[in-house]
């Protein structure tokens, strides 16, 4: 960082302070919300800037079509053919997104202290 950079910096937030220049911002009081609360600290800025950039994952591309083919599985109006097509499209997603984690799809059995903290958050 170049000398007397901070010192600056400081000087000029106090003044904006003083002047209220943040006095009516959006959201002020209100908890920060982060987006991408599952990546490390030290990844977070690198993975805005490339989301900013248009830049996704692999696997957050292959969740968003799950999310569509689930969608279309749960409209009405396809024949069994076209059902069957989708829910083939999906098995494949589905098993790429678990070989994209380098595991495999099954989950492991919860504890039962684990159960309970999701209810209690889903209540």
């Amino acid at each position: 960082m170049i000398p007397g950079f901070e010192a600056l910096v400081e000087q000029r937030i106090k003044k904006a302070q003083k002047e209220g220049i943040f006095d009516n911002l959006a959201g002020r009081g209100k908890p920060l919300k982060f987006e991408d609360q599952h990546v490390p600290e030290e990844l977070r800025l690198a993975h805005k800037i490339l989301k900013n950039a248009g830049f996704l994952p692999p696997e957050v591309d292959v969740r968003k079509k799950i999310t569509r083919l689930e969608q279309l599985l749960g409209e009405t109006g396809y024949d069994s053919q076209e059902r069957s097509k989708v829910q083939k499209k999906l098995n494949y997603l589905l098993t790429k997104l678990g070989t994209t984690r380098g595991g495999s799809l099954s989950f492991p059995m919860l504890t039962d202290e684990y159960r309970e903290n999701i209810i209690k958050k889903l209540s």
